[in-house]
């Protein structure tokens, strides 16, 4: 089994292969645990980290307890009806997961499909990785890339990211709070990121463009990015730590 660290190497790895010096990462959950790691690691090779309901410390004795609950009835059972239903819960509102009244929305049933083309195998040797995650608090510190932070106020990992922004530099930071949203803030609310984002992507000197002029160029061009946009001294300029409060909209 990987442990976590072995899987940030991974993505280093990844990077050799296509011949990529560095990157702008954005993951979800456990994925935003890993490319973090990565990043304090590879902090060379991180120009900018997007995470959504990120983790970063060691699980607690409750949710330990629950994960060995959670991989023993996927071991004995494969992804049966009840895994998906406990899974499900650390990610979506219980306006999404539905109940008596109200049936599951249709990005439930649609992440039920996805998993029962996994290989429970695999997903057991993740879940158990992610399970064995230590605490990272304190290499927060080094970390020299942006960090902008989503986060719905009824994700169970709500109290980790607002550990997770108290640790980092506020000048080169922001948190995202979206109201009514579980921890998938990129599936319940991705409208509340848009704007965000696009203050965050100005940060490195991206800009919409009104129109393709010739071939289009890809965002993360280097000629693109002004260098002194990445110095320490810039990066409290436009990016500073906000909550916003955005109501559900049917």
């Amino acid at each position: 089994m990987p442990s976590v660290d072995d899987l940030a190497d991974q993505v280093a790895e990844i990077l050799d292969f296509f011949g990529i010096d560095s990157v702008m990462c954005m993951g979800v959950t456990a994925g935003a645990y890993i490319l973090t790691l990565f990043a304090t690691r590879y902090r060379d090779r991180v120009i900018g980290l997007i995470l959504v309901s990120p983790l970063c410390r060691a699980p607690s004795w409750t949710e330990w307890l629950y994960n060995k609950v959670l991989s023993n009835l996927l071991y004995f059972y494969g992804l049966c009806g009840l895994f998906k239903d406990y899974l499900l819960q650390r990610y979506f509102s219980k306006d999404l997961l539905g109940n008596l009244q109200i049936p599951e929305s249709d990005i439930v049933q649609a992440c039920k499909f996805l998993l029962e083309e996994k290989r429970s195998t695999n997903v057991l040797r993740f879940f158990q990785s992610i399970n064995g995650r230590h605490d990272i608090t304190a290499r927060l510190k080094y970390l020299r890339c942006k960090t902008l932070i989503f986060v719905g106020e009824n994700s169970p990992f709500h109290s980790e990211s607002l550990h997770m922004i108290s640790k980092l530099d506020r000048r080169c930071s922001a948190l995202v709070e979206v109201q009514a949203c579980g921890s998938l803030v990129t599936e319940e609310q991705p409208h509340a990121m848009l704007i965000p984002m696009e203050y965050f992507l100005m940060g490195y000197g991206l800009y919409r463009p009104c129109q393709f002029n010739g071939s289009p160029r890809s965002p993360l061009s280097p000629f693109c990015i002004s260098p002194e946009l990445l110095s320490p001294e810039s990066m409290g300029l436009k990016l500073k730590p906000i909550k916003t409060r955005i109501s559900l909209q049917v």
